[in-house]
């Protein structure tokens, strides 16, 4: 009998819910197995060998850990009932299996939360953080782990539905970048209907609502971590959709600008967990990385699509139905929304888990999200401190963020600048001043193809085991390379061909080449900190996410005051000016890149971290190594006739070897 009809059938699951004492089934892969495949080998050909490698074994390990010596023992006993009993030896097998997966997956828990703790200064002990006392490793509890081909891992669901999860995240997408800029040109008219003069005051209903995205990494992005996406991503667009309403229905300026501010809170929400939807459904690296190009993708369109909008419904139908119609693309989004499923690997496991307990209380199953049990004091330091500290001390991180948050920055100031330019100097009306951003978004789809032939370039590099693919600076910054000239390039075009002798549809194409740069500029910048940080990559990008939100809700307000004292020209060029100097930043990671990082706090920790969890694993094989060889030494010591079921249950210990492996291989991989 293979190990894996105990859970890995044709029909499991659907039968999930109803067999009470179903076992939980692990995926399986060629690992440590290959070790037990030596040794019936070894005892098929040259028993005498073999008896030489188990005396070896026990000889170099027999100081190692008392505990391994002591399930050792138990391994051989139960290696002799297994021989009299093969379906008793198989489960048994199982269980051993999981002593030695429950053991590096919490030596990897606990490890990683200790270096996490220390790295923040938190006081860390061993044993707050292991799960309660019904899940503890000497009781032999069972770690839940996807089977091989499991139809309810999110990495096997069918293209169709996996598609239908792409669309409704970037319907949900556009709701919150729409809704940042969907006053823009209905500004004038609002402030005429409250008496507001003051050209300071015109620029915030933009930048409260950006205010409130600071708050999508902060909160929102750890939340979908530990309690699932599904939940959270319907109740806080339910909450954006209430408030958006209330937008429509402010009865005077401070209450419209604290609508604005919650709806911004809670449009933040889409851009912290899109991107952990996409990375919980696409196992593939490049269709990751092209499901995270239309990510970016749709980030700039919906801006770019609410000032046609409130250009064309302020002066015709009123300021208000610029959010009635924004509120029908949200309940148009709410429908399929609904139906999203839920997409976290670690909570599906943990429902799953559950549900065994529940139809067996006897069951002894744990789902690794149990094991995970962080205290307040830890999810501070972590959520809050280690983005902050990125950003003061990680030279890659706050050179980034700085570039980043500048670009972000004159993105949203173009909501300002470009009805002084075309209205002001052309005297287009607001919806044909809408228009214009038409331009931007021309270049964003440009960008597509450049971002799908690079990435088709490095794949065949890769394939071809290239040098320069082994650096993590070529495989990522050469975009920003050909995007940061072009960012400077689109605003000393626009500053200096706005005149009122040419016409106004060359500035206007001013922003393709923007939209090209912006867009490479930040799959490039985020890409390369996703690469160099890994396990700490998510500070990294909640490091870019706060600073250029805050830069885009300050720097807008000096629009209008630089723009009427230095002219158009003087204030493109100087903008213009700044990115010239930011955009040396990638060539300079091209030329030292490989020098700060091994400079960098964070990533010799992230090196030490990958050589200590390689020595885990390596002493985790041989601990098994040497159980498996204490238990064959017992079954060669047996009577003739118990050979063939000792056979049967060393194929059954191998097969659970190999499950350990792979799910050791897992959790390294979650880890790193």
């Amino acid at each position: 009998m293979d190990i894996s009809q105990t859970g890995n059938n044709g029909n499991d699951s659907q039968n999930k819910p109803s067999v009470p004492n179903r076992q939980p089934a692990m995926s399986r892969q060629s690992g440590i197995s290959v070790r037990s495949e030596d040794w019936v080998r070894l005892e098929q050909s040259n028993p005498t060998e073999l008896g030489e490698q188990v005396e070896d074994v026990q000889r170099r390990e027999s100081a190692q850990d008392g505990r391994s010596a002591d399930r050792g023992a138990i391994s051989a006993r139960e290696s002799v009932q297994s021989a009299e009993n093969p379906q008793s030896g198989l489960s048994r097998c199982r269980v051993c299996s999981h002593i030695v997966i429950e053991d590096g997956v919490n030596q990897d828990a606990f490890s990683r939360y200790g270096d996490e703790a220390a790295g923040n200064g938190v006081p860390y002990n061993h044993h707050s953080f292991s799960a309660s006392s019904t899940y503890h490793e000497d009781k032999e509890d069972m770690i839940l782990a996807w089977e091989e081909n499991d139809p309810e891992n999110p990495y096997n669901w069918s293209g169709r539905r996996k598609a239908g999860i792409l669309l409704t995240t970037m319907m949900l997408i556009v709701n919150s970048t729409m809704g940042s800029a969907l006053p823009s040109n209905a500004l004038p008219f609002i402030m005429d209907e409250w008496g507001i003069v003051s050209e300071q005051q015109k620029v915030l209903p933009i930048s409260v609502y950006l205010i409130g995205y600071v708050m999508g990494p902060i909160l929102w992005a750890p939340l979908s971590e530990q309690y699932g996406r599904k939940k959270l991503t319907i109740g806080t667009f339910i909450m954006f959709t209430l408030f958006t309403l209330a937008c429509a229905l402010a009865p005077d300026w401070t209450a419209f600008l604290v609508f604005r501010l919650m709806t911004g809170v809670f449009a933040s929400a889409p851009i912290a967990i899109v991107p952990g939807i996409i990375a919980d459904t696409c196992g593939d690296p490049r269709t990751r990385g092209r499901s995270m190009g239309l990510f970016f993708m749709m980030t700039v369109s919906g801006p770019l699509l609410a000032p046609i909008i409130s250009g064309y419904c302020a002066p015709t139908i009123g300021w208000r139905w610029a959010f009635w119609i924004g509120l029908m693309y949200a309940g148009a989004t709410l429908i399929p929304l609904i139906l999203l499923p839920e997409t976290n690997g670690p909570v599906l496991l943990l429902r799953r888990a559950r549900d065994i307990r529940a139809h067996d209380p006897a069951a002894r199953v744990v789902a690794p999200h149990e094991l995970e049990k962080n205290s307040l004091t830890d999810l501070v330091a972590v959520v809050l401190t280690r983005p902050v500290r990125m950003i003061i001390f990680e030279s890659i991180v706050n050179t980034s963020c700085a570039y980043l948050a500048l670009c972000y920055a004159i993105f949203y100031m173009t909501f300002e600048a470009f009805p002084i330019i075309f209205q002001g100097v052309y005297g287009l009306s607001p919806g044909a001043c809408g228009l214009t951003y038409l331009a931007i978004l021309a270049g964003c789809l440009l960008s597509l193809p450049i971002f799908f032939a690079y990435d088709t370039i490095l794949r065949r590099a890769q394939d071809r085991d290239a040098p320069w693919t082994r650096h993590e600076e070529y495989r990522r910054l050469p975009l920003a390379c050909i995007g940061g000239p072009m960012f400077v390039i689109s605003l000393f075009w626009l500053g200096w061909t706005a005149r009122e002798d040419v016409p106004f549809f060359v500035p206007m194409l001013a922003g393709i080449p923007f939209g090209i740069g912006f867009m490479c500029i930040f799959q490039a910048l985020l890409n390369y900190l996703t690469d160099a940080y890994e396990i700490f990559a998510a500070s990294a990008n909640a490091a870019a996410s706060c600073s250029r939100s805050l830069l885009a809700t300050v720097l807008p307000l000096a629009t209008v005051p630089m723009f009427t004292r230095l002219g158009i020209s003087g204030a493109c060029s100087l903008l213009g000016g700044i990115s010239l100097l930011m955009c040396a930043i990638p060539f300079v990671f091209l030329w030292q890149g490989d020098r700060i990082r091994a400079n960098s706090k964070f990533c010799l920790a992230l090196r030490q971290r990958k050589e200590d969890m390689a020595r885990r694993i390596e002493d985790q094989r041989t601990r098994r190594f040497r159980r498996e060889s204490e238990k064959w030494s017992s079954s060669l010591s047996s009577a003739g006739p118990r050979q063939d079921a000792a056979a049967t249950a060393a194929d059954a210990a191998a097969a659970a070897s190999t499950s350990s492996s792979t799910f050791l291989d897992g959790a390294v991989g979650r880890q790193q």
